[in-house]
């Protein structure tokens, strides 16, 4: 009775902050969205808990062409404890290993192993190990 009603509340909100955040996303506890303006999230993307987010973050999807002809669609999962700087670019079925960072500008499409520094265009992974960081920890 209220979905209809909290649909359009949620698009009003959406477009006077400026991002497109889709309200059936899978998002766990402690996300955080630093300065959100030109977020952009596909509905399929998956956040895990302690994510961190900040303005102009891409987590979209993409689709290929299977040999057989079949369109194949994937969209990004950031595991928990991930941080992801201004303007990063995320698509396809991937994904971000817990505790990683993606730099600002970086654009990733490739899986990547859990705490690692992810820096520039490809995104290459420039530290292994790191520690993760979390502003405000939800257990």
């Amino acid at each position: 009775m209220f979905l209809p009603f909290c649909k359009l509340l949620h698009r009003y909100a959406a477009s006077r902050a400026g991002v497109d955040f889709p309200w059936k996303a899978q998002i766990g506890a402690g996300f955080s969205l630093t300065h959100g303006w030109g977020m952009v999230m596909s509905p399929g993307a998956v956040l895990g808990r302690n994510v961190t987010l900040f303005h102009g973050v891409t987590l979209g999807r993409s689709d290929r062409i299977a040999k057989d002809g079949q369109r194949i669609t994937g969209y990004p999962t950031l595991e928990d404890e991930v941080w992801v700087g201004p303007h990063a670019i995320i698509t396809g079925g991937i994904t971000i290993g817990r505790g990683s960072r993606i730099g600002g500008g970086a654009v990733v499409t490739e899986d990547i192993p859990p705490y690692s520094i992810v820096v520039g265009n490809p995104g290459k992974v420039v530290k292994s190990g790191c520690t993760p960081d979390v502003m405000h920890r939800v257990p």
